[in-house]
């Protein structure tokens, strides 16, 4: 039965604008024939029958003398997507005062992935700070969230019973990652106050090698017979109030519990009832083991441009599921990992402390240093040439310098091509090669220029000649530096990103002086 009284059309008494003209404040008929206008009080007035006011009343003239004020610039994408500069100010000072309230206020409407970049861009101290006033009221998905070391900080200051409730509110997977890195103690508290199942399957992802698939992949899934049709799926899904949050794919399995088919989620939409699963299954479904390494995960992935993928044990039966969104973070960590590593940094992340930094990048600075006093070594072996020709210590940086970034820029192309498996023995010779005529076109462009920069500086000829053709030779060692190191590293079961920067340095450093001074003792003296 409905409600008559909300049906009701509205009556002059409820709407003045629908009792016509007479009423207060209604709206008159343009003469123009335009529609509709709002009354003058002038005119109401002659309405009325009363004689027009000489001047209009104060507020109305305050009214239209008033300008419209303009209308603020839209928010550039940069201002839409970014945390607000001065919200860590605030929520630090909120937090210092103890003031809950105001704390609150600021991040109760922030993504857990914003409030998750406010943290990080907090002190230690503030951090902790934050964390302990906003007590149980932390959303629990920041914790996902969170970088590893800025994570640590926040479990750290969460007091034990909040710890427990935010890791009941997550799934299973985001709890492997939470305690993974916990004292015994910790995660067994964190493991107590979870529901049995829910402990069951951390337990069992705990037992897993750390950076497989076993840890990545999440074990909330749907699965369904081959003889299902999708009236019996949607009825079994909507039977169900413990579906995934997010699933892309119904896995089809055998009676032993075996993938053997990938359903989308969109098909079984889009398909009549008396259809049946296996009809829509996908065209290929590739099968992850549990230890598979999480790189080897991540590549399959991308390379297949896969939405998901059953993961099975030693056995074939299926214990979980990864999705693209899983396998695509694995990427990225992967990228960002070979990036630092490439620089010589580690590990290193925005919220370690200065000793922690510090003994994160003494070993690859000591290793510089010892590269760097071969180059002297080199340099010292001709020093009585350069005692006769000045010009070649101010010249000689030039060659080392040229040949250190043309291998950096050959180094980075070859670690990105080993890591994504583009750089294999079947075309190795043809891009080794290729990167040494790239290093001779290169020497051979920059030759001419600095040798015409030497003479319009020293007006030496000869020495002109001696500078470019060290630069050729420069050049062309580092490009095959820049990926025959990496190769052979690579080749050595060493992570070509870790140790590939320093040993192309040396090698051009010492070519570069080598060449340029050896020369130069051959032809100018």
């Amino acid at each position: 039965m409905t409600d008559a009284g909300n049906d009701r059309k509205p009556d002059a008494e409820d709407d003045p604008r629908e009792a016509g003209p007479e009423a207060s404040g209604t709206d008159a008929v343009d003469a123009s024939g335009d529609g509709p206008r709002q009354q003058t009080p002038a005119e109401a007035a002659t309405d009325d029958g009363a004689a027009p006011q000489s001047e209009p009343r104060p507020e109305a003239e305050a009214a239209r003398e008033e300008e419209p004020e303009p209308e603020p610039e839209a928010e550039s994408w940069e201002d839409e997507w970014s945390l607000d500069p001065s919200l860590p100010a605030r929520a630090a000072a909120a937090a210092a005062e103890r003031d809950v309230h105001a704390l609150k206020r600021l991040v109760e409407d922030l993504h857990a992935a914003d409030l998750a970049d406010l943290l990080e861009q907090l002190g230690h101290e503030m951090r902790e700070a934050v964390v302990q006033v906003l007590g149980a009221d932390l959303d629990p998905e920041v914790l996902s969230e969170l970088d590893d070391d800025v994570r640590d900080d926040v479990l750290a200051a969460m007091d034990p019973e909040h710890l427990a409730r935010a890791a009941r509110e997550l799934d299973a997977d985001d709890v492997v990652y939470l305690i993974e890195d916990l004292d015994e103690d910790q995660q067994q508290n964190v493991l107590e106050a979870l529901e049995p199942v829910d402990r069951t399957a951390v337990e069992q992802a705990l037992n897993y090698p750390e950076y497989t698939a076993g840890r990545m992949m999440r074990r909330d899934f749907v699965a369904a017979p081959p003889h299902w049709t999708v009236g019996q799926m949607i009825d079994h899904m909507r039977a169900h109030d413990d579906l995934p949050d997010a699933f892309h794919d119904v896995v089809l399995v055998d009676p032993a519990l075996k993938p053997v088919a990938l359903v989308p989620l969109s098909r079984i939409m889009g398909s009549g009832r008396d259809k049946a699963l296996v009809d829509l299954k996908r065209d290929r479904m590739e099968t992850i083991e549990v230890e598979e390494p999480q790189a080897d995960v991540a590549y399959g992935f991308n390379q297949y441009h896969m939405a998901s993928a059953p993961v099975v044990d030693d056995a074939g039966r299926l214990v979980g599921v990864i999705l693209m969104e899983d396998a695509m973070e694995a990427l990225d960590e992967e990228a960002e990992e070979d990036l630092k590593r490439l620089s010589g940094v580690g590990d290193e992340s925005l919220s370690d402390k200065v000793w922690e930094i510090t003994k994160l990048r003494f070993p690859w600075l000591a290793v510089n240093l010892g590269t760097a006093i071969l180059a002297s070594l080199v340099i010292s072996q001709f020093d009585a040439t350069i005692q006769q020709i000045v010009a070649l210590a101010v010249l000689m940086p030039i060659v080392a310098s040229m040949g250190g970034n043309a291998a950096t820029q050959t180094l980075a192309v070859a670690v990105r091509a080993l890591a994504t498996r583009d750089l294999t023995p079947a075309n190795m010779r043809r891009l080794v090669t290729r990167e040494a005529v790239v290093g001779f076109a290169n020497g051979v462009i920059f030759a001419v220029l600095v040798a015409v920069v030497e003479i319009l500086w020293y007006g030496d000829y000869k020495l002109a000649a001696v500078i470019g053709a060290a630069m050729v030779i420069n050049l062309i060692a580092a490009g095959l530096a820049g990926i025959l190191i990496p190769i052979a590293l690579d080749r050595a079961g060493a992570d070509p990103a870790l140790a590939s920067g320093t040993f192309v340095t040396t090698v051009t450093d010492v070519v570069g002086f080598f060449s340029f001074l050896g020369l130069a003792g051959m032809v100018l003296i």
